[in-house]
């Protein structure tokens, strides 16, 4: 049985390109069958990334079938896998966030959980003396995840490791780093083919606080405001896809990338509280710039209060 290897639903650059790596180790390396599938369409990041490379685009999927082979790779959140997933054969986790709980298996597996800012820099450690024999496309998927987990080494998830192997790959494949970073985030910031409603989906995860369930959105941006100009359209989506998805409220951090900041949307009483209690900030309208908040792994969940 081929073995599917995939990442979380609303896929980015490392959800992507982590499958596509750790598929190519299995089939060149391990001498398997496995095959790299999405759980939705890439974002504009991860879609530019598989174009300048000349990778195909996995085949995407809905579900997974009862006794499915397969490889988890860049979560361990059942929320953000298929609906099915406890039916079928989970075989690894491979994962640089908190543990999230709930997943249960049929055996014992393989699991590493990592504290790297990328899934990336974890399969290029597992895969070992066998980077040798990375073809170039390879490495510049693992090299593409490591630069937008990392926004080019600003994210406070960055380690010296993952900014270490960035180095190595990019000097392999000739690359300078800014200059590629750059065609990164060109491509990650031009949204304007999405409704408000897709972005408010593009890159969030679900998390509850004290009951209170949210959908943390996160836009990562070197233009903030191309999703700023549609702060109006953005906050009456909100009730919608809230709505839509069953949670209480969206919240949505527009992060801008060279300023180094994150702007929240507060359409609400409620989100004004989440930003003054979560952050000390001083809400006066309806954005609230947070100097400094870059992760939503790392500054944003964590912190969040209502």
């Amino acid at each position: 049985m081929t073995t599917l290897v995939f990442g979380h639903k609303s896929p980015d650059t490392d959800a992507t390109g982590s499958p596509i790596i750790w598929a190519w180790y299995l089939n060149e390396v391990k001498g398997g069958e496995a095959e790299a599938v999405l759980l939705g369409e890439p974002n504009t990041e991860a879609a530019f990334v598989l174009t300048r490379w000349n990778v195909p685009k996995p085949r995407i999927i809905e579900d997974v079938e009862a006794g499915q082979a397969c490889v988890i790779v860049d979560t361990n959140n059942p929320a953000e896998l298929p609906a099915s997933i406890g039916g079928a054969d989970v075989r690894q986790i491979i994962d640089h966030h908190k543990l999230a709980g709930g997943l249960e298996t049929k055996r014992a597996i393989d699991i590493t959980i990592r504290p790297l800012a990328c899934t990336a820099t974890i399969l290029y450690d597992l895969i070992g003396d066998d980077t040798a024999k990375m073809p170039d496309w390879v490495r510049a998927m693992a090299l593409s995840c490591i630069l937008s987990d990392t926004l080019e080494f600003r994210s406070p998830t960055t380690t010296d490791h993952d900014k270490a192997v960035a180095e190595d790959l990019a000097h392999e494949l000739g690359v300078s780093i800014p200059d590629y970073a750059a065609e990164l985030f060109a491509a990650k910031s031009d949204v304007s083919a999405f409704s408000d409603a897709e972005l408010l989906r593009m890159d969030s995860k679900t998390y509850e606080v004290d009951g209170t369930k949210f959908r943390v959105s996160v836009l990562e941006t070197t233009a903030p405001s191309i999703p700023l100009d549609r702060k109006a359209g953005l906050m009456a989506a909100m009730e919608t896809v809230a709505k839509e998805d069953g949670v209480d409220q969206v919240l949505l951090f527009v992060v801008d990338i060279i300023a180094e900041e994150a702007t929240l949307l507060v359409p609400n009483d409620l989100v004004k509280g989440v930003a003054e209690k979560s952050f000390a900030a001083s809400v006066d309208g309806d954005t609230v710039v947070l100097p400094g908040i870059m992760s939503r792994k790392k500054q944003i969940i964590p912190n969040l209060k209502v």
